[in-house]
């Protein structure tokens, strides 16, 4: 058996930089972080006394023959990249789908690791996010940018870059005091709904040629966001987040709505500088950027909505146990 623990991720600027519509002509940046809440994937050999091949757990559980019989595209489409004839897989996560954490990628990348593993293979991360990204994006045909199975594979706070090229990623080296500033600063707050990213990602890559001076300057606010975070003045970092919050709801019109445009109006009233929804928008967490003096406060306010706890995470995803596979 073995398990593997793959961190969920916050985009903190150059969102929708990183689909390749906008990427292969423009080049694109991401600021973005890992955190330490997971999924986990635990998988092992499925002993031969069943009338069935395999089993997939997660919200429901598949029973299976061949990668064809599986619902679940992702594992459908990963089980086709890499044949693993009877295995058992079982999914869990620290927080809910569809919420904007980039869980869909954590998810592939974490599988694709787990199903490596399996053979007695150990690609490296790079490799282990590209694969995820040609899993989702050509094999389930998925909407969607480039971003997130990166922040998976790596962890870490980190500056990636997009272009035909090919992909970095430049970790951003602060004072830990710093990064602890941060945090304290920054509330992750759940919205109450989740959403289906891919109907939002989908209009917002049909908008790129409509939108490229909203997403030129998302882009530039990369490197003002990293000279921010450098000099330590954390406050303009929160004012940063309302401007690309501005421009982000203008790259679509699923990205926001009544209620989600209301819950922003109240924080801003009860002391967030900025803030952002997560992920492809629609739903899910927004992040909000309150100054460590005016946290109590908030939070009274907010009181009936889910606050999640965090901090950043520099381990990318792993294999946590793993015994003999046979």
């Amino acid at each position: 058996m073995l398990i593997t623990r793959t961190p969920f991720r916050m985009s903190f600027f150059g969102g929708g930089t990183d689909y390749e519509d906008y990427y292969k002509e423009h080049g694109g940046m991401v600021l973005s972080a890992a955190i330490d809440k997971y999924c986990y994937l635990s998988m092992r050999s499925l002993p031969p006394f069943f009338d069935y091949e395999s089993q997939l757990t997660y919200s429901r559980i598949e029973r299976f023959n061949t990668p064809d019989q599986v619902q679940h595209p992702l594992v459908r489409e990963a089980l086709r990249f890499i044949p693993t004839e009877r295995v058992q897989i079982a999914y869990d996560a620290d927080l809910p789908a569809s919420s904007g954490i980039g869980s869909s990628s954590a998810f592939a990348v974490g599988l694709l690791q787990g199903l490596h593993a399996m053979r007695g293979e150990y690609p490296d991360r790079m490799t282990l996010a590209k694969e995820a990204i040609y899993v989702e994006r050509t094999l389930c045909a998925e909407a969607g940018g480039v971003q997130d199975q990166l922040a998976a594979a790596f962890g870490g706070l980190n500056r990636m870059t997009f272009t035909a090229a090919g992909f970095a990623v430049e970790p951003l080296s602060l004072p830990a005091g710093r990064l602890t500033a941060l945090e304290e600063n920054l509330v992750l707050l759940f919205t109450g709904f989740t959403h289906f990213s891919g109907a939002v990602a989908g209009e917002q890559r049909r908008n790129i040629p409509d939108k490229l001076a909203e997403l030129d300057e998302m882009k530039r606010m990369v490197d003002i966001a990293c000279e921010i975070l450098q000099s330590g003045r954390l406050d303009d970092f929160g004012l940063l987040l309302h401007r690309t919050w501005e421009l982000k709801r203008s790259l679509s019109s699923r990205i926001t709505n009544y209620d989600i445009d209301l819950l922003y109006r109240r924080a801003r009233a009860a002391g967030a500088l900025g803030g952002k929804l997560l992920g492809a928008g629609g739903g899910g967490f927004m992040l909000l950027y309150v100054p460590k003096e005016a946290r109590a406060q908030f939070l009274r306010q907010f009181d009936s909505y889910k606050v999640v706890p965090f901090r950043f995470e520099n381990e990318g995803t792993k294999i946590i146990y793993q015994n003999d596979m046979g």
